[in-house]
């Protein structure tokens, strides 16, 4: 993708810029987010979202919240570290990478707690930059693991937002279909609109369009009959949050597409980098699933779609069963068959 989705402007007093994804595909305008505040809100109304560029937005927003602190004491850096990544945690509740970006920096602190501040603050810096910089690393590894799944001829589908605007850099779901064009393979790509907020429309066909790969865009509830009537052949989707036995969370819509996809016989991958793991819980039962405003399904983008009213259940993300995943693509290697022995293989401790 030409225009990075997510990028830090100067030393450790300077300021984040993202693209902001609500305006898409209308409009292409960066964001300049100078304080820990304005780092929540993006987050909160998804001017920044997927799982791998929310961790890094967190990491900046860490950088953002600490900025004026480099003269504090020590105990005093320590407290607002806390306060800082407690407010921002606060921002969405299921995407693990947020969290896992927050405590890493903690723990960064933490190594360096007898330092001057001074230096506990550059250090902060410095790991927020690698978490950008192993996001990128981590998307090419997912994109090469990936397209060894991909064959000549393929028709796949994905749903929601997998791709460069869901990472720092060039996807999950969708770098693995890059990286097969970039091996000269032939295939095109059906794209679910992903309602209610259209990710896939807004922002999937967008990207698929600018790498000049076939794009066919179709409504969330035609894509069981595209299984059976346009030959879907592999599907790839992303995640946000994956529990030890590989119970998967991704964007509401993603449940039924594995049912469907089990129903004919049609591979089912998810493409996610070991971050987005959480092996603190032993099955997607325990993700947390993050219930959204009942305006973005009655007055989506503004125009009233429904009654006023009427009531609304708007939950943002469901959970996939490892057993309707035919595998999961990582950075480390490719976890199939899918069950919490081979994801602790793969992954390690």
């Amino acid at each position: 993708m030409r225009h990075p989705t997510i990028l830090w402007r100067g030393d450790q007093s300077g300021h984040c810029e993202l693209i902001d994804q609500t305006l898409l595909p209308g409009e292409l305008r960066y964001l300049e987010l100078h304080d820990q505040e304005a780092m929540w809100d993006a987050i909160k109304r998804l001017a920044v979202r997927g799982a791998p560029a929310i961790g890094v937005a967190a990491a900046f927003g860490v950088l953002l919240g600490m900025k004026g602190q480099a003269e504090v004491d020590g105990p005093g850096f320590g407290a607002r570290l806390e306060q800082v990544c407690a407010y921002l945690a606060s921002s969405r509740p299921t995407a693990v990478n947020l969290f896992w970006a927050l405590e890493r920096m903690k723990a960064r602190d933490r190594r360096e707690a007898d330092r001057p501040v001074a230096e506990r603050h550059r250090a902060l810096f410095d790991e927020a930059q690698a978490i950008l910089r192993e996001d990128k690393e981590t998307c090419d590894q997912l994109g090469r693991h990936g397209a060894e799944l991909v064959r000549d001829g393929d028709v796949l589908l994905t749903h929601c937002n997998a791709g460069a605007l869901a990472t720092a850099g060039s996807g999950t779901a969708l770098s693995v279909m890059f990286a097969a064009k970039e091996r000269g393979l032939r295939f095109e790509v059906f794209v679910d609109e992903t309602r209610p907020l259209l990710q896939g429309a807004r922002l999937t066909a967008w990207e698929l369009m600018q790498a000049e790969i076939p794009a066919t865009l179709i409504c969330d509830n035609m894509a069981p009959w595209a299984m059976k009537q346009r030959g879907i052949s592999r599907i790839f989707v992303g995640a946000d949050r994956i529990a030890a036995n590989g119970d998967a969370a991704n964007k509401i819509g993603t449940y039924g597409v594995a049912v469907a996809a089990k129903a004919h016989d049609v591979p089912f991958y998810v493409v996610a980098p070991s971050s987005t793991f959480d092996l603190s819980l032993a099955t997607g039962a325990e993700i947390p699933i993050e219930e959204r405003e009942p305006e973005e399904v009655t007055e989506g983008f503004g125009r009233r779609t429904a009654p006023a009213g009427c009531a609304v259940w708007s939950p943002a993300f469901d959970v996939t069963p490892a057993e309707l995943i035919t595998g999961i693509v990582t950075e480390k290697g490719l976890i199939q068959p899918v069950g919490q022995a081979q994801v602790a293989r793969i992954l390690g401790s």
